[in-house]
Formats: C-alpha cells, sequence, structure tokens
C-alpha cells in the first residue's frame, strides 16, 4: 500500500510502576526521554486518507541508568494498528505508536 512520509510521531508510553500513560509527539530525528528510556523517531509513515488508518514509525530507544552508559534497547517499525507484533521488552516501560502528524514539506 502506499505510505505518506510525515514529520512527527504520536506515541505513548507506560510506566508499569504507577499504572500511568502518558502521551508524547516528537519531530523526526528528535530526541525525547520517557522514564529512563531515550526514545527517536526516525520515519513515520501514515496511509492516505482513503485507505484504512495505519501509521508506522520507525522507532530507536535506548535504555539510560544513572551513571551508566546508554545500551540499545530497540530498533525497529512499530505499527499503530498492531502494538503487539513489534513491541519494546522493558521491565518498566511499554512504548507504542499511536499515529503519525504532519506533513513532509
Amino acid at each position: 500500500g502506499l505510505f505518506i512520509d510525515t514529520n512527527k510521531a504520536v506515541l505513548q508510553g507506560l510506566d508499569k510502576t504507577t499504572a500511568r500513560v502518558s502521551t508524547f509527539e516528537l519531530n523526526i530525528n528528535e530526541r525525547g526521554t520517557f522514564g529512563t528510556l531515550i526514545i527517536k523517531v526516525r520515519a513515520c509513515r501514515k496511509r492516505p486518507p482513503t485507505e484504512p488508518p495505519e501509521s508506522a514509525a520507525y522507532v530507536e530507544v535506548l535504555d539510560k541508568k544513572i551513571g551508566e552508559e546508554p545500551t540499545d534497547l530497540f530498533a525497529g517499525w512499530m505499527f499503530a494498528s498492531s502494538p503487539t507484533l513489534n513491541s519494546l521488552e522493558h521491565p518498566v516501560y511499554d512504548v507504542w505508536v499511536l499515529k503519525c502528524s504532519g506533513s513532509r514539506t
């Protein structure tokens, strides 16, 4: 199918210890943090309005514990329609893609 490149990604993160869900928006290649995680979205693509909704983002996640070097945790495509397909494995945090927004100029 056809996908349109966008310049923003909307993600959600769950802190399993507090059960609190946060929603955050990142520009492509902007670095964001959620708890000890460092999150960067390399690409975010969505289907055109004429097709069934789907957003896919290429996400890189590092885990940065205090006093330690960041470790690679995840790198790959996350799909909004099936968050469990390619998901982050972490004891404390879950992160998934909600949608891609903005348009690539």
